[in-house]
């Protein structure tokens, strides 16, 4: 009696293996179907049929590789003599379908590097794309950054927040560390919104002034306050663009700046303070806990003192507009998460080829982190219109 066969069970890479087979089979049966209509079409007659209103004749084939987001394929491309192959099926030199590319772009947006890309292809669809592959499908972004250069300030924005973040881009041949400048702000219906980005040499009152010489360009009005960090440049250019808004320097920074003038063993007993100065319910009280401050613990650090003095007035601007505002508009907090997708996705690529793809990647970034804002309402503008601006403290 003979041996009983045996059935042994695909395993699952197996019948993964021959699913993914399947599908590309039939992905190019379609498209050398679709190519041959396409060449019926140019030819004006089937293959061998002898009709007396034929526009061209067959020349043969040739091979074209593909790659799609289920694997490579070869695909089997018809040409004429006179009007070569049918282009508009395929696209015109074209190497990867629209997926495969809006995949990388995507891709290289959330994190990923150049160099790593190739394993993510390869992992993904069982073939690796080079670096300079990537570089040139993610110019797509260049479409992006020119819509938001571009793009009409249609709406009064009473709240203009403008900070940086810094980053490493090639630059004559050598790395150097250039500034990505920033500017949001809140509209008259209280939604936030992206205004613009811009990589400049350096943060200074040339780059802050060419970016704010673009948003007035395209109908930036109605701004009523101007929230940054202390910066001279930057202060010097909202004045000579926006001479009416007052200007709210960040809580934030002048705490931090203030706390580097002070012992480790004090700086919780006078962070503390300081927080109390600012949540004071009134301008006139953040005036008189900064008194108490420096008739008290302010006398031991006096150069801590000397700094926070000389902020004040700058950082109490947001006492002169409604007391729910507050909050939100005494620093610019708003842009940390922003900053930090930025800083997120600079460790993975180091420094940038040049300052384009570095304002490319930046824009992207910063136009998926903002995409939410328009989902709600961030601030009751209602309360700004009902306020009669108040003198800050002097």
């Amino acid at each position: 009696m003979g041996e009983s066969a045996q059935f042994v069970a695909a395993t699952q890479e197996e019948i993964r293996l021959d699913i993914g087979s399947v599908f590309r089979g039939a992905i190019r049966i379609a498209l050398e179907c679709l190519l041959e209509e396409q060449v019926k079409e140019m030819v004006g007659a089937r293959r061998y049929e002898r009709l007396g209103n034929r526009r061209d004749h067959l020349n043969g084939t040739y091979l074209r590789r593909l790659l799609t987001s289920m694997g490579e394929l070869e695909v089997t491309v018809p040409r004429t003599r006179q009007s070569g192959s049918p282009v508009e099926v395929l696209g015109r030199y074209k190497r990867r379908t629209e997926d495969v590319d809006r995949l990388l772009t995507t891709a290289y947006v959330q994190g990923v590097s150049t160099r790593d890309m190739t394993k993510l292809s390869e992992a993904l669809m069982g073939e690796g794309v080079s670096r300079s592959t990537v570089s040139r499908v993610t110019k797509v972004l260049e479409e992006k950054v020119e819509a938001l250069r571009r793009e009409p300030i249609d709406k009064p924005i009473p709240y203009l927040y403008l900070d940086a973040t810094f980053l490493d881009a090639r630059w004559a041949r050598s790395v150097e560390n250039v500034s990505a400048l920033v500017a949001y702000g809140v509209d008259a219906t209280g939604h936030r919104r992206l205004l613009g980005v811009s990589i400049g040499t350096e943060e200074s009152e040339e780059s802050w002034s060419e970016l704010l010489g673009q948003l007035c360009e395209r109908g930036l009005s109605g701004v009523e306050l101007v929230i940054a960090d202390e910066h001279r440049g930057l202060a010097n250019a909202a004045r000579r663009h926006l001479p009416e808004a007052k200007r709210q320097r960040c809580i934030v920074h002048l705490e931090r700046n203030v706390l580097t003038k002070v012992p480790h063993r004090l700086r919780a007993r006078v962070a503390k303070q300081l927080r109390s100065i600012f949540d004071a319910p009134s301008a006139a009280e953040a005036k008189r806990r900064l008194g108490e401050f420096a008739s008290g613990l302010g006398r031991q650090v006096p150069e801590a003192l000397r700094c926070l003095e000389q902020g004040f007035a700058a950082a109490t601007q947001f006492y002169a507009f409604p007391k729910e505002h507050w909050v939100r508009i005494r620093s610019t907090n708003g842009l940390e998460r922003l900053h930090g997708e930025v800083k997120r996705r600079i460790r993975s690529v180091g420094a940038f080829p040049d300052r384009q793809s570095a304002l490319r990647l930046v824009t992207a970034v910063a136009l998926e982190t903002t995409q939410v804002w328009g989902d709600r309402r961030y601030l009751d503008m209602s309360l700004l219109k009902n306020t009669s601006v108040k003198e800050a403290v002097a």
